[in-house]
């Protein structure tokens, strides 16, 4: 008698393991069980202005942004700062130009822009004066500034050289 209770619930176990598992369980035998979706959140990125961020840091924090800009030159301005950290030895800042002067180059080091190495290395032949678009999260105000992640960096035009006559 025992014997036949623990067969039973043995065979009640494996049958009931091999239900569960099978695609087509709890369903038409035509038709395979759906999957779960998957949980995934759409990341909403915000057009800006590389001063409005400047200008309004707090608005932007902990938000992804898009802002087209004229690349300056890689730096090192920010890097390993405590309050903000990002590390030289993973990193590498970026410096774009003000677009509120047309005469010269001046960098606008109010913003703190971080590249991955791995990212920075697949634009090494950036030139200063070419325009980029920058797809960016705002992960700090720090010192009452925006620093920056840069998630995406996309070369829009080549800035031209000048040649020397």
């Amino acid at each position: 008698m025992k014997k036949n209770i623990i067969f039973a619930a043995i065979f009640t176990m494996a049958f009931g393991v091999f239900i569960g598992t099978s695609e087509y369980a709890l369903g038409d035998s035509k038709q395979p069980a759906k999957q779960p979706a998957k949980q995934t959140q759409a990341v909403k990125v915000i057009n800006a202005t590389p001063l409005n961020i400047v200008a309004n840091p707090q608005k932007y924090l902990n938000k992804t942004v898009k802002m087209q800009a004229t690349f300056d030159k890689f730096s090192t301005l920010g890097l390993d700062y405590s309050k903000a950290m990002r590390p030289s030895t993973k990193y590498i800042g970026i410096l774009i130009q003000r677009d509120d002067v047309i005469d010269h180059n001046i960098p606008l080091s109010e913003m703190k822009l971080f590249l991955k190495k791995e990212l920075a290395e697949k634009h090494i032949d950036l030139d200063t004066g070419d325009k980029i678009e920058l797809t960016a999260k705002v992960f700090s105000t720090a010192l009452n500034d925006p620093w920056l992640d840069v998630e995406s960096l996309n070369v829009i035009k080549k800035a031209k050289k000048e040649e020397n006559k």
